[in-house]
């Protein structure tokens, strides 16, 4: 695939990976699967899976260290999101949530404060369960973005 535009997927959690691959798919795209540890994904040509040995922010500092204009990063990992957007990516979370320059010192303010709740036992478990909703949100976020970057000229 010769397209300038490719997807990197921060893997380890991530639930919408067959939804990537066949957005993917139909728009002719690379996806580069990034994780700490083997993760089985679809045999073609166009999907690279990245197995990074290493720390535990090994697989971010693969990502980051490649995107720029033209990459879309699929994560729900917040400084890993900041580290892409300043490098000119778009960043997807996985419930099609955008983290944009805008909206991403609000996100890493929110995840400070409930690391910090979460420590002093104030707040207690995650997100709430992934949804049919979320998944929906994500794969119309995802297409929003593809043909932004197209109209740009980047596909």
């Amino acid at each position: 695939m010769t397209n300038s535009i490719a997807i990197y997927v921060d893997a380890d959690a991530c639930p919408v990976k067959d939804e990537i691959y066949r957005v993917a798919g139909r728009h002719r795209l690379h996806v580069f699967v990034v994780a700490n540890s083997f993760l089985n994904v679809p045999r073609e040509r166009w999907i690279e899976r990245v197995t990074v040995p290493g720390n535990f922010d090994a697989a971010d500092d693969w990502i980051a260290e490649r995107v720029g204009r033209g990459a879309i990063v699929i994560t729900a990992d917040i400084p890993l999101a900041d580290r892409c957007i300043k490098a000119g990516a778009d960043v997807i979370g996985p419930t099609g949530k955008p983290f944009t320059e805008a909206s991403i010192g609000m996100a890493l303010a929110t995840r400070d404060m409930m690391e910090d709740l979460r420590a002093m036992g104030t707040v207690q478990g995650g997100p709430k369960p992934f949804s049919q909703k979320d998944r929906s949100a994500f794969l119309q976020a995802l297409e929003l973005a593809i043909q932004r970057l197209k109209r740009a000229g980047l596909g």
